[in-house]
């Protein structure tokens, strides 16, 4: 299927490795030129030369928090205009709450929930006026169904969804979407390490605690990045323009609902 979207041009936050590469990846391949974005320049460059090898497409490198107005201000100054906007950020650690001060807690809310909207109110208008424009969050199924020692992260990010479901229905009559893609456990470092972890903690392989995860899933599995990418390139085509404010859960069945 031809998305529609070669030409484009694609701001991808904390893209140098993990869910946001893959999607980096997923929109290069449909054409986009595309902006990419992390904290470490080395990481970040052998992820731009990944993406170059992989779909012959212009990568633009950003190194920056985008936490922070200096880093959203670089990401801006090279792509004043994207049509496409992937927001993604680190989150808080795992942690129980009552360790949480308020600093960590105004953290976590600029990562998870601020700075997604100063970077949609920043490119929005200019998308409505191009009657075009798609908005991809990457929250998490806890969203929906909290994990405990994570409760700023979904705390956040639920916050962010709901600040945002209004607006998504006032602008998608200038074909302008926003949705979010909620990951369940995928194959990424971020899972490895928690892995390793959990096997220093307990003596338990990390190969065997990884198998005993992958068997209570359904799909008895856990995700490749691909195919996040994949979804986030059709969230954010054109053929997508009917589809606005949704969740879309990708975890191969793991949260248990009819609805």
């Amino acid at each position: 299927m031809d998305l529609g979207i070669s030409g484009r041009k694609a701001i991808i936050c904390a893209s140098s490795k993990g869910l946001g590469k893959a999607c980096a990846i997923a929109l290069a391949n449909e054409g986009c030129d595309v902006i990419i974005n992390g904290r470490h320049a080395d990481s970040l460059h052998k992820a731009a030369q990944e993406i170059k090898a992989l779909t012959q497409k212009t990568v633009i490198e950003v190194v920056g928090d985008v936490s922070t107005s200096e880093g959203q201000h670089l990401l801006l100054e090279q792509c004043p205009e994207p049509d496409i906007l992937v927001t993604n950020n680190h989150g808080p650690q795992f942690r129980d709450f009552r360790e949480l001060d308020r600093n960590k807690i105004v953290d976590g809310v600029i990562q998870n929930m601020i700075t997604p909207i100063e970077l949609i109110k920043a490119v929005i208008d200019k998308m409505v006026q191009k009657k075009f424009g798609r908005i991809v969050n990457i929250t998490s199924t806890s969203v929906y169904a909290p994990i405990a020692g994570l409760d700023l992260s979904s705390g956040a990010r639920a916050g962010l969804t709901s600040f945002l479901a209004g607006i998504a229905r006032t602008v998608v009559c200038d074909n302008v979407t926003i949705n979010n893609l909620l990951p369940g456990p995928f194959l990424t470092d971020r899972l490895k390490q928690s892995f390793d972890a959990a096997s220093g903690e307990t003596g338990i392989s990390a190969d065997t605690i990884m198998k005993e995860r992958q068997s209570q899933n359904p799909a008895k599995r856990f995700g490749n990045p691909e195919e996040f990418g994949q979804a986030c390139a059709f969230l954010c085509s054109e053929k997508s323009g009917f589809i606005t404010g949704q969740n879309l859960i990708i975890d191969g069945g793991s949260y248990l609902s009819a609805f």
